[in-house]
């Protein structure tokens, strides 16, 4: 399934709100997501290619996180526009 967004605002918007979701998750900051927090967090303030080139690097390192949200979280990350 592929996500597509209307707007790139809109598409921003949904991948922060992504990664609020992994910043939420605090129990699993010293298992699953080492480093991925981080990388959430810079990710915050970043748009366009810069965030897109951010959420490769979160999604590599969120690859053993278990969370109720998480397929649609990487599915979002995944489909984040390049600009």
């Amino acid at each position: 399934m592929v996500v597509r967004f209307l707007s790139l605002e809109i598409a921003m918007n949904e991948v922060h709100a992504a990664i609020r979701v992994i910043l939420s998750d605090r129990a699993s900051y010293t298992k699953s997501l080492n480093y991925a927090v981080g990388y959430c967090q810079a990710a915050l303030c970043m748009t366009g290619h810069e965030l897109h080139v951010q959420c490769l690097y979160i999604l590599s390192n969120i690859s053993g996180w278990r969370h109720p949200q998480a397929k649609e979280v990487r599915k979002i990350l995944r489909a984040c526009p390049k600009s």
